[in-house]
């Protein structure tokens, strides 16, 4: 068992590294790699426009932000646990936004990514480990070349256990980093799924469409 579970780690570990390093914009930016993974399903929670949300059973619902949906969605679908996602809007006030209302910040909400996941084969810590590394959580309202509220740094939580884990892991984070950190850590609201042309943007285009993200300052 306990030879099981560090292999476990170590593979996690490795998928990390990779989506932290992975390049990123423009055609052909993915290198020959795999983009994405298109055998995960594509309702987490049997999404829709605002209406609850229900795991499969024994599956788990976690929701990030970190900048453009397109590419959070794709490094979320390379983590082995993971299986399915689907990209929309939360954290604000609009009911049923459209991509418009939300880039032209009359929404407050979010870009956001809603992930389903399997905790027997990835744990929620574990997920907000690939959200630290896989962003600058420092930059505020941007990410990249990307600018807006929309484009805010964000943990939706679906939980208090979610709630205290977000928060310790933001703590430990913030004890490493120079910058101070702009994460937003919310209960999560109405979920919004996004319009079509948006879900698995990356996996239909066979590229990724996001820069590399950059990486926060560390403290000397």
């Amino acid at each position: 068992m306990r030879g099981a579970l560090l292999v476990g780690v170590l593979a996690l570990a490795a998928a990390v590294a990779r989506l932290a390093t992975a390049p990123g914009g423009g055609a052909g930016g993915g290198g020959g790699e795999v983009i994405g993974n298109s055998n995960l399903g594509k309702r987490p929670g049997n999404v829709g426009h605002g209406t609850p949300l229900a795991p499969a059973a024994g599956h788990q619902l976690a929701s990030f932000a970190q900048g453009c949906f397109w590419g959070v969605e794709e490094r979320f679908r390379r983590v082995p646990g993971v299986v399915a996602t689907a990209v929309g809007y939360t954290g604000g006030s609009e009911k049923d936004p459209s991509y418009e209302l939300v880039s032209a910040h009359q929404t407050g909400h979010a870009e956001s990514v809603l992930v389903e996941f399997d905790p027997a084969q990835v744990s929620y810590s574990d997920l907000l480990k690939v959200f630290w590394e896989t962003h600058d959580p420092t930059s505020g309202d941007r990410q990249g070349p990307d600018r807006g509220h929309q484009y805010r740094s964000a943990i939706f939580t679906f939980g208090p256990q979610q709630q205290a884990a977000a928060a310790a892991s933001r703590g430990a984070e913030q004890a490493r980093l120079r910058d101070r950190i702009t994460t937003e850590i919310a209960p999560i609201g109405p979920f919004w799924i996004a319009e079509e042309y948006h879900q698995q943007w990356d996996e239909k285009h066979g590229y990724r469409s996001c820069p590399a993200p950059h990486r926060p300052h560390e403290k000397s």
